[in-house]
């Protein structure tokens, strides 16, 4: 594949995980590739839905509210508790809405967000687009406990296109508010760039700290989860890799 050459939406996604003990500084590191836009200091995180705006029953959101709260007040019976003492008889209510919230990404759809495009002339694919430290949130599947941290996103710019930047950080919650598991949620971050944007390569790097494996189980509560996505020039080139890397993880520093 040329430098400048589009990658195709159907390219074999590639994935790769690593685990690693606390959080690399990747909030303050200047990037130093020439033509990089370095746009790690604007909002962290735009959220895909407002809680406040579901009603009480939200056919349009494919949730059944009523429902969920009688779900909720089950689970205070089944481990003991009396829903209707004071302190929790307005809980499932709460949690209800709190629900449509936190799951709100599985009834967006990063089209909406990534199909707003700009006019942006592009060198043969030399100029990087990063966007670092976009905070998530999102909920494992397999124990419906939080798992949360920060995205960091590149992309070379093909068809002398780029998107906004609110919209990467929109593209990362539309993923994350869901359902999910860390290594997935990588994956379809980088393939929806893929899709809608057509760059010649995209990488992204997820740092996130897993309540299922804090709170629980191992109980290790210093282990964070590291999980990265290459298409395009940073799947097929080691050293473009390598550098993009470098430059959102804030290591080879001048």
């Amino acid at each position: 594949m040329s430098p400048s050459t589009p990658i195709q939406p159907s390219q074999p996604p590639t994935t790769r995980m690593h685990f690693c003990n606390g959080s690399p500084d990747v909030s303050t590191t200047p990037l130093s590739r020439a033509g990089l836009r370095d746009l790690s200091h604007a909002p962290a995180s735009l959220r895909g839905s407002d809680a406040s705006s579901a009603a009480r029953v939200a056919p349009s959101t494919g949730v059944d509210r009523p429902r969920l709260e009688r779900a909720v007040r089950e689970i205070l019976l089944a481990i003991g508790e009396d829903p209707d003492r004071d302190g929790l008889h307005e809980t499932p209510a709460r949690a209800a809405k709190a629900w449509i919230d936190l799951s709100a990404g599985s009834r967006d759809d990063a089209a909406r967000h990534l199909g707003k495009q700009f006019a942006h002339r592009t060198t043969g694919g030399h100029e990087l687009v990063a966007v670092r430290g976009v905070e998530f949130y999102s909920l494992c599947e397999h124990h419906l406990l939080p798992f949360f941290g920060r995205a960091h996103v590149a992309y070379l710019p093909a068809n002398d296109r780029v998107c906004g930047l609110s919209k990467v950080a929109r593209t990362v919650d539309v993923f994350a508010r869901r359902l999910q598991m860390q290594e997935r949620l990588t994956a379809q971050i980088a393939d929806a760039i893929v899709e809608h944007l057509a760059p010649v390569g995209v990488a992204v790097v997820l740092e996130g700290a897993h309540m299922c494996m804090r709170m629980r189980g191992a109980a290790k509560s210093d282990s964070d989860m590291l999980t990265t996505a290459f298409r395009g020039v940073f799947d097929t080139q080691p050293a473009q890799r390598a550098e993009v890397l470098s430059l959102l993880l804030g290591r080879g520093r001048d």
